[in-house]
């Protein structure tokens, strides 16, 4: 009795982290694994910039595809990528 009620907590308090996370909107780890260096531009319809956080050390820059709507991951570190990511801060400064 005592162990299921042990398991039955240990369940609610997995679902409650788990939904907390997922109701928030938040990803709880990196959504890069691969990024593209080479240069894209002419292919991407959306850029989204994600910064470093508590779940994931690196900034994340992740395109959408104008043709197919994938998202690619970008490598922040590529010159084309840093100009790009320059262009749209400042473009929301203003």
């Amino acid at each position: 009795m005592k162990t299921q009620m042990i398991a039955c907590l240990m369940v609610l308090l997995v679902f409650l982290t788990t939904s907390e996370g997922m109701s928030l909107g938040v990803e709880l780890h990196c959504r890069c694994i691969q990024t593209e260096s080479k240069p894209i531009l002419r292919h991407i319809e959306k850029v989204e910039l994600f910064p470093a956080n508590s779940h994931c050390e690196e900034a994340e820059v992740i395109a959408t595809l104008k043709r197919t709507g994938h998202e690619v991951c970008l490598d922040p570190e590529a010159p084309w990528v840093k100009k790009l990511i320059q262009r749209i801060l400042t473009s929301q400064t203003r």
